[in-house]
């Protein structure tokens, strides 16, 4: 039967149960389809040790955000996010509407949370770096110490 479906002979260290659920799935995915792209994407993110992109909010949810003493609520639409009888793409752009400026919409209805950094690192100063330079020996390059010397004056 393996041989009909996948046109070669089953590994041999497949247990029987795996060979018929395997079999079973294949025969299924040719009569109704394989997954679908958010299903493939999300898989693979997986199989690659990393997070998925965002959080995968179900249809009917309702997000409420209280701003400058009006309380608005969006509900999560199959084709987007629901605000005062429009449909948005994105939470951002909900989020921009509201506020009159640039805002991350997940952080905005309280998805994200404000002190999460591993999306983007921070950035340093110019003095930081400087100063990061100066005490790390392996910045020059060649394992010497960096020269701090000012007019000709011999380095500390």
């Amino acid at each position: 039967m393996w041989r009909a479906v996948f046109g070669r002979t089953p590994p041999a260290s497949l247990s029987t149960s795996l060979f018929g659920r395997t079999i079973a799935w294949h025969i299924q995915e040719r009569a109704f389809g394989g997954l679908d792209r958010d299903s493939l994407r999300f898989l693979d993110s997986l199989a690659r040790g990393s997070h998925p992109r965002r959080r995968q909010l179900k249809p009917g949810t309702v997000l409420v955000r209280d701003y400058q003493g009006q309380r608005h609520t969006v509900t999560v639409g199959r084709e987007g996010f629901e605000w005062q009888g429009a449909t948005y793409a994105s939470l951002s752009a909900i989020a921009r509407d509201i506020t009159g400026t640039s805002w991350s919409g997940p952080r905005f209805f309280a998805l994200k949370d404000p002190r999460d950094r591993a999306t983007k690192p921070k950035r340093k100063s110019a003095v930081e770096a400087a100063q990061e330079r100066r005490r790390s020996p392996a910045a020059t390059g060649n394992g010497s110490r960096p020269v701090t010397s000012v007019n000709n004056a011999p380095p500390p």
